[in-house]
C-alpha cells in the first residue's frame, strides 16, 4: 500500500472540513467545495471531453444570479438532510395544501427502487417527449448542480427559474415551518419547488423519482397513475429494513389505488410484498419477465441494440446509448411505464409508434452511469454506491470494454456497505486507488484503505487523500502499462465522487 505525500497546501484545504450533521448529502460543505473544485483545482491531464450535451447545467454567467443561487442553496442546505427519514408526510401535506395542491394538476409516473431510478426516469422522460408531451422530471441526488434535480422538457431549469420558484413559495415555506414542530427538510422544500414549477409550466406529465423509500418520502404526496419499482436491494438498511422484503414494504407505499404498477425483476420476498400491496389497492400489475422484458440485446458501438417486448408488442432494432444489461432492463421498464401511461394493456391494444420509440431511446443520456469521460487512457465514471450497483457496473465493464488492466478510483460514503462494494469490484480491478470526495459523508481514507487492503491485498492498493491526486495517480498507473496495453480507469463509489470527477476532468 502506497501513499502520495501532500505537496499542495492550498488544494489540500479542499478537504479540510467540519462534518455537518444537518447537511443533506454533504450539505453546505459540499456546495462550497464543489465551487473550489470548479474554480481553483489544478487541471488534470485530459483532452476535450467526449460526451455530448447531457443536460448537466453550467454555472450562471451573471454574477448576481450566481450569488443569489448560492444564497438559496445555503438556505436549503441549512435544513434537515435528505438522508433523514421521518415517518410523516404532515409537513409536505400542509405545504401542498396552502400552495393549492400543485401536484394534483398533472398526472405523474412515480418511480422507486434501489438502483436504476434516475436512468429509468430519464428514459421515461425522453419517451414522453418523443410523443410531444411537456414533461417535468424530478430526480436526486444531483451529479454537479442542484438545479439539475428539476427538469422541464428534458432540460434542467435555469438558475433564474430556480430562484424565481423558490422566492415564489418561500412565504408559504415559512408559514409551514412556523406551524409545524419541525421545519421542512431540504428534500421537502426541493420537492415542493419541483411540484410548483411543474404546475407553473404547465407540464402534461411529471416523472418523479422517490428520494428514499416510498411511503413516507416527500414525493409521495403525488398520486402516480403509474408506479414503477426498479430492482430492490440492500441499501439504507438502517432506515428502510435489513432484507429486500422489509425494504419493499416501505417502497410499496407509492402504489396507489387503481394505478398500474410496473415491476422490474425482484428478489422473491420483495416481489411478494409488492404484489400483495398491489392486490390490496386494486392496482394493475405488469411484471418484467412476464408481461414485458428484454427479448434480445447485443453490444453496439456506443451502446447496445435491443429488442424489447412491451405491453403492446415487440419493438425491434432499438439503439440505447448506455452500457450494461442493467440499462437494457431499465429500458424495458421505462417502455412498459410509458405504455401503461398511455393505457396500453388496459384501455388500448397494440404497440406505440416504433420510430418514435427508437428516436427517444437513441437520445437518452445518463451522466455518471458508465460514462466515458476521456480516452488514452480511457476513463469511465460510474455512480455505483452499493454492492448491487457495483456488481452491475463490474459486469458491464467486463462486457463492454476490453480492458486488460483496470485501475479503480473509489471514494464511497461512510454509511454504505463499503466492504460489499469493494468485493464486487475486486475481480475487475487490477489495482485500486482509494480516496474521498469533499462531502462530510465521505469515508475516512485511512479506514477505507485498511478495508481495501483486506479485500485486495497490500500490493494492489494506493492511497490518495485528494480526489484530483487519486485520478492523476490512476491515469499514471494506466499509462505505465503502455499506450496499447488496453489499460483504463473507473472512477466510482458515490454520486458525489463522480460529480466532482466530472468537474476535475473538464465536464462543466
Amino acid at each position: 500500500m502506497s501513499e502520495h505525500p501532500q505537496n499542495d497546501d492550498a488544494a489540500a484545504n479542499l478537504f479540510d472540513e467540519t462534518p455537518d450533521d444537518d447537511a443533506p448529502d454533504g450539505g453546505p460543505v459540499r456546495e462550497a467545495d464543489m465551487a473550489v473544485i470548479e474554480a481553483g483545482s489544478r487541471t488534470l491531464r485530459t483532452p476535450v471531453p467526449l460526451t455530448p450535451d447531457d443536460g448537466v447545467p453550467a454555472p450562471p454567467k451573471d454574477p448576481e444570479t450566481e450569488r443569489e443561487l448560492r444564497e438559496i442553496e445555503g438556505e436549503l442546505t441549512g435544513r434537515w438532510p435528505e438522508t433523514k427519514l421521518e415517518p410523516s408526510l404532515d409537513r409536505m401535506t400542509a405545504l401542498m395544501d396552502i400552495l393549492g395542491e400543485p401536484q394534483r394538476t398533472y398526472p405523474a409516473i412515480h418511480i422507486t427502487g434501489t438502483n436504476g431510478k434516475t436512468s429509468t426516469a430519464r428514459m421515461v422522460e425522453q419517451l414522453l417527449l418523443g410523443f410531444h408531451l411537456r414533461t417535468g422530471r424530478y430526480t436526486s441526488p444531483h451529479v454537479q448542480a442542484m438545479t439539475e434535480r428539476i427538469s422541464l422538457d428534458g432540460q434542467p431549469i435555469s438558475a433564474e427559474k430556480f430562484i424565481e420558484t423558490y422566492r415564489d413559495i418561500q412565504p408559504y415555506i415559512e408559514m409551514t415551518d412556523n406551524a409545524q414542530p419541525h421545519r421542512l427538510s431540504f428534500f421537502e422544500v426541493l420537492t415542493a419547488m419541483a411540484y410548483a414549477a411543474f404546475a407553473d409550466a404547465p407540464v402534461d406529465v411529471a416523472v418523479v423519482e422517490v428520494g428514499m423509500g416510498g411511503s413516507w418520502d416527500a414525493t409521495n404526496v403525488v398520486d402516480g397513475s403509474v408506479a414503477v419499482v426498479t430492482p430492490i436491494a440492500l441499501d439504507h438498511t438502517d432506515r428502510l429494513g435489513t432484507t429486500p422484503g422489509e425494504i419493499a414494504v416501505e417502497k410499496s407505499g407509492i402504489i396507489k389505488k387503481d394505478a398500474t404498477v410496473v415491476l422490474s425483476q425482484q428478489p422473491v420476498d420483495a416481489a411478494t410484498v409488492l404484489l400483495k400491496h398491489a392486490v390490496e389497492v386494486d392496482a394493475t400489475v405488469a411484471r418484467e419477465g412476464m408481461e414485458f422484458g428484454v427479448v434480445h440485446r447485443e453490444i453496439a458501438v456506443g451502446g447496445q441494440l435491443l429488442t424489447l417486448r412491451g405491453l403492446g408488442g415487440e419493438y425491434e432494432q432499438v439503439f440505447l446509448p448506455l452500457h450494461g444489461e442493467h440499462q437494457a432492463q431499465n429500458a424495458a421498464v421505462a417502455l412498459a411505464a410509458v405504455e401503461a401511461f398511455f393505457g396500453i394493456g388496459t384501455t388500448r391494444v397494440g404497440p406505440l409508434d416504433i420510430d418514435t420509440i427508437r428516436g427517444a431511446f437513441a437520445s437518452v443520456t445518463s451522466p455518471g452511469r458508465l460514462e466515458i469521460i476521456r480516452r488514452s487512457p480511457t476513463v469511465v465514471l460510474d455512480a455505483a454506491h452499493n454492492p448491487a450497483g457495483a456488481r452491475a457496473a463490474a459486469a458491464a465493464v467486463s462486457e463492454v470494454f476490453d480492458f486488460t488492466h483496470l485501475v479503480g478510483v473509489v471514494g464511497p460514503s461512510a454509511e454504505k456497505d463499503v466492504r460489499g462494494l469493494l468485493e464486487a469490484f475486486e475481480p475487475v480491478f487490477s489495482e485500486i486507488v482509494v480516496t474521498r470526495n469533499s462531502t462530510s459523508r465521505a469515508m475516512d481514507v485511512d479506514a477505507l484503505a485498511a478495508l481495501a487492503v483486506e479485500v485486495f491485498g497490500d500490493d494492489r492498493v494506493q492511497v490518495e487523500a485528494r480526489l484530483d491526486d487519486a485520478i492523476e495517480a490512476a491515469i499514471t498507473l494506466a499509462e505505465d502499462e503502455g499506450a496499447y496495453s488496453g489499460a483504463g480507469v473507473l472512477v466510482t463509489g458515490s454520486v458525489f465522487t463522480v460529480g466532482e470527477a466530472r468537474l476535475l476532468l473538464g465536464r462543466k
